[in-house]
């Protein structure tokens, strides 16, 4: 089973890549050139992935909350059996027995992603335009 789930695949791989190769080789061709990336499109993507990771921060933040059973929230955070004193989605907080459950690096994470996001979001705007 081991053979069809791995090696079968990467042989097959390996074997590809040489016949690509081999092709290219006797076609005496070079490679085709790669379009450049434009500064607005790097800002672009930097700004999507700062959009992604901000989410999935808040995400793992939010999964500290209470939902239908409050004093579970407590109890598989903080190990106590109690009511939580506070607890809000933005900034992300849970307090138990007077004691911030949720890490302390989840909110300034928030912030840097956030920031990151909206300033790459602006200049590849302003670079898509200002090239036209």
């Amino acid at each position: 089973m081991v053979i069809l789930a791995l090696v079968l695949p990467a042989w097959a791989g390996i074997t590809y890549v040489g016949l690509v190769r081999a092709r290219r080789e006797n076609a005496a061709l070079p490679p085709p050139p790669r379009p450049r990336r434009s500064p607005a499109k790097k800002a672009a993507w930097i700004a999507g992935l700062a959009y992604l990771a901000g989410g999935a921060l808040h995400v793992y933040g939010l999964s500290y909350l209470p939902s239908l059973f409050p004093k579970d929230a407590c109890w598989f955070n903080a190990g106590v059996m109690v009511y939580p004193d506070s607890s809000s989605a933005l900034p992300v907080s849970l307090v138990c027995q007077g004691e911030e459950v949720v890490p302390w690096w989840v909110n300034p994470g928030l912030l840097v992603l956030g920031v990151t996001a909206v300033a790459a979001t602006v200049a590849a705007v302003v670079l898509r335009f200002r090239r036209r």
